[in-house]
């Protein structure tokens, strides 16, 4: 059974920084896409970014490309978000995700491409 545990969310001031991280369980990560999602009050859940597993190429959502980084730790199985110069409007839950399709990242950003999602964290950016 494959689980997804995000950690690291918190409160922050604009400009700030946060770490996120997820720790994936039941699954050797061989293939498919591990992404991260945000919902934001009022809004849908929408693709921050993914890394494409075997590859080694991430993918990003253009308002956080430059700021965001997404990286894998192969011998811990886990995946992390670094979130630099965070804004008051990426305000809400961060939800850790597996797509395990090889053709994932034709849809990064598609709620749809994924099966496996974690509880999420919360991020406030706030002054």
């Amino acid at each position: 059974q494959v689980q997804l545990m995000e950690s690291g969310g918190g409160s922050v001031q604009p400009g700030g920084s946060l770490r996120l991280s997820c720790a994936v369980s039941g699954d050797t990560l061989s293939s498919g896409c591990l992404g991260w999602f945000r919902q934001s009050p009022g809004k849908e859940r929408e693709g921050v970014a993914t890394a494409y597993v075997g590859s080694g190429y991430s993918y990003y959502a253009d308002s956080v490309k430059g700021r965001f980084t997404v990286s894998r730790d192969n011998a811990n199985n886990t995946v992390s978000l670094q979130m630099n110069n965070l804004k008051p409007e990426e305000t809400g839950v961060y939800y850790c995700a597996r797509a395990t399709s090889p053709s994932c990242w034709r849809f990064w950003d598609s709620i749809r491409a994924y099966t496996y999602w974690g509880q999420g964290t919360q991020v406030t950016v706030s002054s």
